[in-house]
């Protein structure tokens, strides 16, 4: 059973936000946002991994904790604290992804080390709360997979079996905040919307460096771009000697492989 925090009733806007992935100019960016907007810390929710392809993890990691955002565990936080060899995405073995993510994933090991229980050895698995007279759930992945993959271009049997799965743990459900697969959508599923808030440490493979989040509000969700430094970003990760492709992803907007693509998202 996932182990859950409720965060009550919100009121206003609930900004909401996934996939930093050591990305300290997004995260920064991001923070400059709801700050400008007015929402309070109490009302940022982090849909997990921290840290992932960038050269800043523990940077963004202790920013994070500063901050005090309300977050979950992804993937990458999971397998740092099970001192795991890579990131647990699943990724089929020679592959594009495959060959990057153990790199990165090295490297955000080494800046971390033992210190991963000390950022998230609390985090709960999931969140819920209460906005607009509505009830919502954050997961990261799946429902039983944290690293599970959930496109927009999934059939609707696909949408229904993860609802029914979070609400055999929570109860009846009005919404699913979701990430990891770093693309940001709503679905609409018999009633239930299932809103991924997309990820702000990588652009979502469009051709354009800006990044995604989410603003929730008492009239629905809308997705924004963040505009971030992409250049410091990318200039970053090559003194890290991170160059396996992603810091070129952030200057062009275009991932570096569509290996873990489904065919409909492929450009």
């Amino acid at each position: 059973m996932p182990n859950i925090r409720d965060l009550g009733e919100l009121t206003g806007e609930v900004l909401l936000f996934g996939g930093v992935y050591s990305n300290l100019q997004a995260l920064d960016a991001l923070m400059e946002v709801a700050s400008a907007r007015g929402i309070p810390t109490s009302h940022c929710l982090f849909t997990g991994d921290a840290v992932a392809y960038g050269a800043d993890a523990l940077t963004c990691a202790k920013r994070l904790r500063d901050w005090g955002c309300p977050s979950i565990r992804g993937n990458c936080e999971q397998q740092l604290l099970d001192g795991a060899a890579d990131c647990g995405c699943g990724f089929e073995d020679g592959t594009a992804c495959d060959i990057a993510s153990k790199t990165w994933f090295e490297h955000a090991a080494r800046q971390l080390g033992a210190r991963a229980a000390e950022f998230w050895q609390s985090t709960p698995d999931w969140l819920q709360f209460r906005h607009a007279g509505k009830q919502y759930v954050v997961v990261h992945g799946g429902a039983d997979d944290v690293a599970r993959f959930i496109w927009p271009s999934d059939d609707m049997d696909t949408f229904d079996r993860e609802i029914l799965a979070i609400q055999a743990q929570t109860g009846p459900i009005d919404g699913v905040i979701a990430g990891h697969s770093g693309i940001a959508f709503e679905r609409i599923i018999s009633g239930t919307a299932w809103i991924n808030a997309g990820v702000i440490g990588m652009p979502p493979h469009d051709g354009r460096p800006e990044t995604r989040y989410a603003v929730l509000s008492e009239d629905g969700v809308r997705f924004h771009a963040l505009r971030y430094d992409a250049e410091a970003a990318a200039q970053a990760m090559e003194q890290a000697g991170l160059v396996q492709g992603y810091e070129v992803g952030l200057r062009s907007g275009i991932w570096p492989s569509e290996d873990i693509l489904p065919a409909a998202l492929r450009r």
